[in-house]
């Protein structure tokens, strides 16, 4: 695809970025077929390849419009598109500089704005996120029912006694897992533990940044802390940083890319990347072979939501699905597994009638064939899906907890 990007823009790592990116695509339209807004809207503008042009257009001068950003804003950023697209266009980061630059050229209403800034100010901050959540939990019972399904209630924070092992693991906390559902990381320690290996949870770390991120907002200070943070314990032998969050996880493995042209981080960052892993990618043969040793037996039907952060955006495609199978459980077929659930980060909050859509039609898939419990790997689809359906929906690792 020829490009004429701006003189302004023409020069500056994002625009020969933007510039490599939108030459690669070639048109096939394959995307089409795996975006969840096309699916349901059916007008071009609403998927990676109408979209493309629109970041184009962009680039090249042309009018910034309400109608652009509303394109772009649709978009789930899920990364199905690049699980498909035969020419592996980096959609995802054209994407935000697209969204980058319609925020600088095509200002939002003030509510708008509002709005995002109090996202921005509340939710990456672990106890003011927590505190916010408390006061909604008390007043749950008073609200009506659409609401009072947003808010979770209140859940028993498990104690975990473990032991100490020579194998140690930093284990990500995130910024609003501890407060929405602590025992997901408890689940993760007691399954280390029994594997031999320690999770450290470090205090002084913070949200990975993917808010701020895809919020058009820079998230250089979060990943320079949480670098910050760890690095005294990888100096000391931790072999890897474990998240339980799919959507942090993706985040952490992009941290190498976002900050490459920082001279005091970007060596720092490609260990982050090389040391970054999703329980299911720790869990090795030996691993597996360990866990099919003290996991009880089980007659549970289980229908696995991968979220598209670790199928799409972590590349694992069906490890989990596969790790699952290996562990005796009866996972069932789900229909159009490789598409979006509806959450994806703030999406259901600013995009409420279409994440309502997706979620309707995953729930659909996810209970077909009657589970007794639908399983995840990302806290946001795991909240979203649960306020759709009276079946328990869990991350995997809890399941697989409460077995051994």
């Amino acid at each position: 695809m020829q490009t004429f990007i701006t003189q302004e823009l023409k020069d500056t790592p994002q625009g020969k970025e933007a510039d490599r990116i939108i030459r690669s695509c070639v048109h096939c339209g394959f995307c089409t077929a795996t975006c969840p807004t096309y699916q349901l809207l059916g007008d071009e503008l609403d998927g990676p390849r109408g979209r493309i042009y629109l970041i184009k257009s962009l680039l090249e001068g042309n009018d910034a419009t309400e109608k652009t950003r509303l394109h772009l804003d649709r978009c789930l950023t899920c990364r199905a598109c690049e699980t498909i697209c035969p020419s592996a266009v980096e959609y995802s980061r054209l994407l935000d500089i697209g969204r980058h630059e319609i925020e600088i050229k095509a200002p939002r209403s003030l509510p708008e704005r509002f709005k995002r800034q109090l996202l921005l100010n509340i939710m990456p901050y672990r106890s003011r996120f927590a505190l916010l959540l408390f006061c909604g939990q008390i007043i749950r019972p008073l609200l009506p029912g659409k609401l009072k399904s947003m808010i979770p209630e209140r859940r028993k924070t498990k104690i975990v006694k473990t032991r100490l092992h020579k194998r140690r693991v930093i284990l990500f906390r995130g910024c609003v897992q501890p407060a929405l559902n602590a025992n997901i990381n408890r689940a993760a320690i007691r399954v280390l533990d029994k594997l031999g290996v320690s999770a450290i949870e470090v205090k002084n770390e913070t949200c990975c940044g993917a808010l701020s991120h895809h919020l058009g907002e820079s998230a250089a200070g979060f990943m320079k802390a949480n670098i910050d943070a760890w690095w005294p314990h990888i100096i000391d032998g931790a072999e890897a940083i474990i998240n339980t969050a799919s959507g942090c996880g993706v985040m952490l493995k992009d941290y190498a890319y976002l900050l490459r042209e920082d001279p005091d981080y970007a060596d720092k960052a490609k260990t982050i990347l090389e040391m970054t892993r999703d329980p299911v990618e720790f869990f090795t043969e030996r691993e597996t072979e360990k866990l099919q040793g003290i996991i009880k037996p089980a007659d549970i039907r289980v229908a696995f939501q991968n979220p598209c952060t670790l199928q799409h955006g972590q590349k694992l495609g069906n490890r989990t699905e596969a790790l699952l199978s290996s562990l005796g459980l009866a996972r069932l077929h789900v229909e159009d597994s490789i598409l979006c659930c509806g959450s994806a980060g703030t999406y259901s909050l600013f995009q409420p009638e279409l994440s309502a859509k997706l979620r309707q039609n995953k729930i659909n898939n996810l209970v077909n064939e009657n589970p007794d419990v639908i399983l995840t790997a990302n806290i946001g689809c795991q909240l979203h899906l649960q306020q759709a359906t009276d079946v328990p929906v869990k991350h995997w690792i809890e399941l697989v907890e409460e077995l051994i």
